[in-house]
């Protein structure tokens, strides 16, 4: 009975703990509703934190000082976001963009068109055609116009400010094309004045300090005419050139003062979108958002900021400098990760072919036991590379010269060392050594970080770019993938040391802590790869004691997963809309009919990913290798996954996760390359030891704990390729199949209880009567159970001598 019930209670462990990590949220403070009676958003296109300072931009640095201050990412519906885009986005409060055509490698340079038909508003005659633009050819859905439709009355100042203010129909309800001597009048006429302090364009840094120096002295203007009770919102509202930039963003007015800027929208203090703008204005007026429309959330002003002022305005300049380097870097590194992957991929095939001993007299010399050791060691730092390069980011290599080569060479010594600390680890000489020590390491550097916070994911080389604007929090596509891998590893690795009846255990309990810290908003904050690592869970528990996957077990990881993505929908939908995950908003927009967006956005990003992407190459290569040479009679795999079902289940767990969590969350491949950068040589590495195996034999009689795997063992009496006595089949194998290195010495006589055995030799005679230990029954004499003993376990006249 208790057997019948352990896969039900197994799923509802897997389910609860799956719910508990998804709906559990950090306690945030709530948006500041209707604290000022004015809000003034001033927009410098260009501006980043490099160009302030005490000297040229005065009024910035006390701004910076007295309020909230952020990296702004001005993301929209073009790349890069060009001034008109910039402030259109602003005014839609969604991702926008401008129609008409613009230079591959940059921006337009003709203006707007405004019209001032008479001295009080304007009207944009290319509105229009805007609207349709991105309301029918653009997967936003953006409306343009839409944060001035919230409000009674907006004030322009600028042209720029006039593309934000324009209503859906191209009104500007109150315009002027540049400040007036007095703007006290102008900037109090309306609950929200929108201006332009002009553009920072350029790379020579004396003309940058320039046109700072000019928008700074416009802003000084500003502030001295704010009206009373008014909340001040500055930013660097877009991109002039490639490549993308953090920018400048600062809140100043009642409860801003001295604190970091953040949204619900990126989790992360001191980061902040662009949509969020126009959600913080209405928010502080306390006016009602269009909910459908808006993609962005209101900014919060948050504690945890440096005494030194210069050191907290500094932060956002250096996280610039940091996610530059980022898009330089991370493009080349997992192009050399892939080539030099599908290269070892290419010459482990000739090793696999001869890493069998040959039982007779011919055959292919073997492999020289030198170059075996080193292609191991190689095979590890392959795997080890990309949570070395996660490591790497803990050294500001980006603020050096050539941040690339400091990059590279941190990683080098950090690859170096993880070999190191994996080949003199305990049991490395055990067929699974290397792949328990491997998974625990990589496991322990990617846990680690996303408990202190996945601050060596945002701007990382292998993490997330805040430039993207997909994600500022938690776990990156690439993350995932070595997670969710070298977790389902590490417990499977655990789970072959114990008894066959606790193994689904041991794969629930390692493996839903994983399902805890993926998809805890705490902690990863990824519930769609916390949704694929339950499902992969559930997979890899079911058959980790042995069997084959059948279509009841695929059943029950599917419920599995299905229950957990419904609980979480059901806790994530009663949340206010503001404070909804991913999921509940995917299930808002598809019951106000604007699903459609997202699933087409989705289907995009894949597509773009699966084309674009170098970890696409690292996926196909380790399937291939897998499948065309692993996967084969000569290639091992099937006879580890004979020997060793938990570590099958493990495999085969990561591949179901890595797929769905790839698939669901618009990354295509990614997550699938990520976990075969850490798979798939851990799995060559163990069929070449499995292999080298193969002709070896333990004495007759000996028994062999489950759980040894100290020398290779494969538990009581073996297994061969098909499977031994804890195999996919339940049937036996070669006795001793798992017993590492070549067996030397003559047979000698059955030991007593306790006493060390000697293997014996392949060639060997064994003299009539002497105990076999059978997998599957008690020991009989030699002479009697040969006939009844797998094929595999005989031997031919030619490697026995006569007697």
């Amino acid at each position: 009975m208790l057997r019948r019930l352990a896969p039900a209670l197994l799923t509802v462990l897997v389910v609860a703990l799956g719910v508990t990590a998804l709906a559990a949220r950090p306690p945030r403070s709530t948006p500041q509703q209707h604290t000022a009676d004015f809000v003034v958003l001033a927009g410098i296109a260009g501006l980043r934190w490099e160009d302030v300072d005490p000297q040229s931009t005065p009024t910035l640095w006390r701004m910076a000082q007295d309020g909230s201050i952020g990296s702004l990412s001005v993301r929209s519906a073009h790349r890069p976001t060009c001034p008109v885009d910039g402030w259109l986005t602003l005014g839609a409060g969604s991702f926008a963009a401008w129609n008409g055509s613009r230079p591959a490698d940059g921006c337009p340079a003709t203006g707007v068109a405004v019209e001032q038909p008479d001295g009080i508003g304007a009207n944009l005659p290319d509105q229009e055609s805007v609207v349709q633009y991105n309301q029918q050819q653009l997967s936003w859905g953006a409306l343009p116009g839409s944060l001035s439709e919230s409000v009674r009355c907006s004030v322009a100042v600028g042209p720029g400010a006039a593309v934000a203010a324009a209503r859906p129909f191209g009104r500007v309800d109150r315009y002027a094309p540049g400040l007036p001597a007095d703007p006290r009048v102008l900037l109090g006429s309306c609950v929200l004045s929108i201006v332009d302090l002009g553009t920072v364009d350029g790379v020579d840094p004396a003309a940058r300090a320039q046109a700072a120096r000019a928008a700074d002295a416009q802003l000084a203007r500003v502030l001295a005419a704010r009206p009373p009770r008014s909340l001040v919102l500055v930013a660097g509202i877009s991109d002039t050139a490639q490549p993308s930039r953090l920018h400048v963003a600062i809140a100043d007015g009642p409860g801003w003062e001295r604190g970091w800027l953040t949204s619900a929208s990126t989790g992360r203090d001191g980061y902040l979108q662009l949509v969020d703008l126009a959600p913080t204005a209405l928010a502080a007026l306390g006016r009602p958002m269009p909910e459908r429309l808006f993609l962005g959330r209101p900014a919060l002003s948050t504690g945890g900021r440096p005494a030194e002022e210069t050191e907290a305005i500094n932060a956002p300049a250096d996280a610039d400098r940091e996610a530059a380097a980022q898009r330089t870097v991370s493009g080349g590194f997992f192009t050399l990760l892939a080539g030099v992957q599908v290269l070892l991929a290419i010459a482990m095939v000739p090793l696999l072919r001869r890493a069998r001993p040959r039982a007779g007299p011919t055959g292919p010399a073997p492999v020289p036991a030198r170059v075996v050791a080193v292609a191991e060691l190689l095979l590890v730092a392959a795997a080890l590379t990309v949570p070395a390069a996660l490591l790497a980011d803990a050294v500001p290599w980006w603020r050096g010269e050539h941040p690339g080569w400091i990059f590279a060479g941190v990683t080098a010594l950090l690859v170096a060392a993880g070999t190191a600390a994996v080949r003199f680890a305990p049991g490395y000489a055990g067929t699974l050594g290397p792949i328990g020590a491997v998974a625990g390491l990589t496991t322990l550097v990617v846990g680690l970080d996303v408990l202190t916070g996945a601050r060596l994911q945002l701007n990382g080389v292998v993490g997330y770019s805040a430039l993207q604007g997909g994600r500022y929090a938690g776990l990156g596509t690439v993350g995932l993938g070595v997670f969710l891998a070298s977790a389902l590893l590490s417990a499977g690795w655990l789970a072959q040391r114990v008894q066959r009846g606790w193994r689904p255990a041991v794969m629930v309990a390692v493996g839903g802590l994983a399902v805890l810290m993926v998809g805890s908003a705490y902690l990863g904050a990824d519930p769609v790869g916390a949704i694929a690592l339950t499902a992969g869970l559930c997979v890899a528990a079911a058959i980790s004691a042995g069997g084959w996957l059948t279509i009841t077990r695929l059943v029950w990881a599917a419920m599995a997963a299905l229950a957990v993505a419904i609980g979480f929908a059901v806790v994530d939908l009663r949340r206010p809309a503001a404070e909804r995950g991913s999921l509940g908003r995917f299930l808002s927009a598809l019951g106000d009919g604007t699903g459609g967006f997202t699933v087409h956005r989705s289907s995009a990003a894949n597509f773009e990913t699966l084309v674009n992407s170098p970890l696409t190459v690292l996926a196909v290569a380790g399937a291939l290798l897998v499948w065309f040479a692993l996967l084969q009679p000569w290639g091992g795999l099937m006879r580890l996954f004979g020997i060793y079902p938990a570590v099958r289940a493990a495999l085969a767990g990561t591949a179901v996760a890595a797929v769905l969590g790839g698939v669901l969350d618009g990354a295509a491949l990614d997550v699938v390359g990520a976990a075969a950068a850490l798979v798939v040589p851990m799995a060559a590495l163990a069929s070449l030891r499995v292999l080298g195996h193969a002709a070896d034999r333990t004495r007759p009689g000996v028994s062999r704990s489950f759980s040894d795997d100290a020398d290779g063992g494969a538990g009581p009496g073996g297994a061969g390729p098909a499977g031994g006595g804890d195999g996919p089949t339940g049937g036996g194998g070669p006795p001793g199949a798992g017993h590492p290195g070549p067996v030397t010495g003559p047979p000698a006589a059955q030991p007593a209880p306790g006493e060390p055995v000697e293997p014996t030799p392949v060639g060997a005679v064994e003299p009539p009567g002497t105990p076999v230990r059978r997998p599957d029954g008690p020991s009989e004499a030699a002479g009697t159970s040969a006939a009844r003993l797998p094929r595999q376990a005989t031997r031919s006249s030619t490697e026995v001598a006569a007697p």
